[in-house]
């Protein structure tokens, strides 16, 4: 495995691969890697001639007030298991090599990205829109393996690839969850014990719901409650819980078609998130 740490370069050993017809993966991370992510690794590796990763922690998709500062690195840990994995060339960039001084170009999307984690973390999807866009002209991939635990971010890279016309598949990777329930996340550490205990009850609050979608009910508001009612048993504070449209993420009433169930919920230690979608 080569690491990477030059845009230029990276993209020049890119450009030399295609050129010898080879197929490239690419999995973009925030590093402090666990099972989740190593789990689109090993999807990518199976079906590319060359994997690529990246570690970069996106100052710009942090608010304020948010961790950047604080958020989770381990390089040498991270190294370790992007060899395990496979990985075949590590991109670890500054953030002075990502935004050039005087960086002043944006990709923003407009309508999936307003919604959900946009309400409470403004500007946040932009610069993810951002990065990803950077990092797709740099690795240059045939395709790009993301987490279905960013049930938004997903989406909203999913709409940039296909207004943009980039030339790359977008492939999911399931939710990769703790022997409780709760999904693997990076800010899992960030919890106390006892709010480690406390926090499987996003994944309780889902399988809730689940239970009485597959029980016959069809009226959002019902499930919302019982999703709420047990979260509020907790010292977690609900940032939200909405149902909406798989595609568009509005908000529905009735489930007549396929819907996202997807929680935000903010413990002393962590703000989590989680999703399901029911009717496909």
């Amino acid at each position: 495995m080569k690491i990477i740490q030059s845009p230029a370069e990276m993209q020049s050993v890119a450009q030399a691969q295609r050129r010898e017809g080879k197929t490239i993966g690419f999995v973009p991370t925030m590093g402090f890697l666990h099972e989740g992510h190593l789990s689109l690794m090993h999807s990518a590796r199976a079906r590319c001639d060359v994997l690529v990763a990246s570690i970069f922690v996106n100052p710009t998709q942090f608010g304020p007030n948010e961790d950047l500062d604080a958020y989770p690195r381990d390089f040498e840990r991270d190294e370790k298991l992007c060899r395990e994995a496979g990985v075949d060339f590590l991109f670890y960039p500054t953030p002075e090599n990502m935004y050039l001084d005087g960086h002043s170009i944006w990709v923003d999307e407009e309508s999936l990205s307003g919604v959900l984690c946009g309400t409470s973390r403004p500007g946040h999807f932009r610069g993810v829109c951002t990065v990803v866009a950077k990092l797709l002209h740099i690795a240059l991939p045939d395709f790009m393996v993301l987490g279905e635990k960013d049930a938004q971010q997903l989406r909203v890279l999913r709409r940039m690839v296909r207004d943009l016309n980039f030339p790359v598949e977008i492939v999911s990777g399931p939710t990769i969850r703790e022997p409780d329930g709760l999904a693997k996340s990076s800010r899992n550490k960030y919890l106390r014990p006892e709010e480690r205990a406390e926090a499987v009850c996003l994944f309780q609050g889902l399988e809730k719901a689940k239970e009485l979608y597959s029980a016959g009910e069809r009226e959002a508001n019902v499930l919302k409650n019982s999703i709420c009612e047990i979260i509020r048993k907790t010292s977690g504070s609900i940032d939200y819980v909405e149902i909406v449209d798989d595609e568009t993420l509005k908000p529905v009433q009735t489930l007549n078609k396929p819907v996202l169930v997807a929680l935000a919920v903010r413990f002393p230690g962590a703000r989590l998130i989680d999703n399901a979608v029911l009717g496909k």
